[in-house]
């Protein structure tokens, strides 16, 4: 019987110790919570902040791009070239099965018709460029 009393007494220091160290591990968390809610917080407040002014001279925010989108104009950035859309997904790694590249096109034309992208020539894309400023030559 002492034996048996001798291994529930340590398996009750261990199951203690054991939730000392995830009290510790909650505290942590915690912390990184309240701090990630804190930086929320204040990246909401900037961001309505500089919303404001747009707003009231009547410029509406872009979209944020979803994901799958950012990758397909990411992967152009990063080519410095043009790539039709087998090529984009080559370079994404996924498969160049028609499925995906039929994909991958459907979210080219996308970001062209949102002046993202160009379309120079049939099937190949480009990063639009900026539209540069024009110069006012009277205001010298």
């Amino acid at each position: 019987m002492k034996h048996l009393l001798d291994k529930i007494e340590a398996r009750q220091q261990l199951v203690r110790e054991t939730a000392g160290q995830l009290r510790e591990q909650i505290g942590l968390l915690t912390e990184q919570l309240a701090a990630a809610e804190r930086t929320l917080e204040r990246l909401d407040i900037t961001r309505e902040t500089v919303l404001e002014p747009a707003a009231e001279d009547g410029i509406e925010p872009p979209e944020p791009l979803p994901p799958g989108y950012r990758e397909v104009r990411a992967a152009i950035e990063r080519a410095g070239r043009g790539l039709r859309a087998k090529e984009v997904c080559e370079v994404l790694g996924i498969g160049t099965e028609p499925r995906h590249t039929e994909s991958v096109r459907a979210k080219l034309k996308r970001l062209v018709d949102r002046d993202i992208l160009t379309e120079p020539e049939p099937g190949l894309f480009t990063l639009a460029q900026p539209v540069p400023a024009t110069l006012d030559l009277n205001s010298t």
